[in-house]
């Protein structure tokens, strides 16, 4: 019962986190391609908003749940493939997210305050959010991967 509690914590995470990596991207290039400012720095600001919200609370959840489940299933943690897959997987999104993702967010949103008054979108915010864009996508690969080898569980690093 426990495990399967840790195990649903952990799958919810996974559906926060992914979800809204997935769902915002495709929200903030509709609103961005609108060209429309006020539009554009909302959607700015609710990247942010999301973010914090449910990235960070599904990356949370899929921690705790996560090791609660193996723990309480008596998995080794770091000699078991796909638990040791999908916690690398976990730590290059996550370092992609603190480190690329989270400063251009930043720096977005701090330019989206002042074209929402200004009315002039820079280039450098064009340029920020195809930068966010790309590496947004590719923080969502390992994402899916970790996805994969939660499923499957291979039994081997090669499978």
């Amino acid at each position: 019962m426990l495990y399967a509690f840790f195990k649903s914590l952990h799958i919810l995470g996974l559906i926060l986190m992914a979800g809204n990596v997935t769902v915002t991207a495709l929200w903030k290039v509709f609103a961005d391609r609108t060209n429309k400012t006020q539009i554009m720095a909302f959607a700015q600001w609710l990247v942010t908003v999301t973010d914090y919200s449910f990235t960070l609370a599904g990356g949370f959840l899929l921690v705790i749940g996560g090791y609660g489940a193996a723990l309480v299933g008596h998995w080794p943690l770091f000699s078991t493939p796909w638990l040791v897959l999908g916690q690398l997987a976990l730590a290059v999104a996550g370092a992609v997210w603190l480190g690329i993702l989270v400063p251009l967010q930043i720096k977005q949103a701090r330019l989206a305050q002042e074209f929402a008054v200004i009315g002039e979108v820079p280039p450098e915010y064009r340029k920020y959010s195809r930068t966010w864009l790309v590496w947004g996508l590719l923080s969502t690969v390992p994402l899916l991967a970790g996805l994969y080898w939660m499923v499957a569980k291979p039994t081997s690093y090669w499978w």
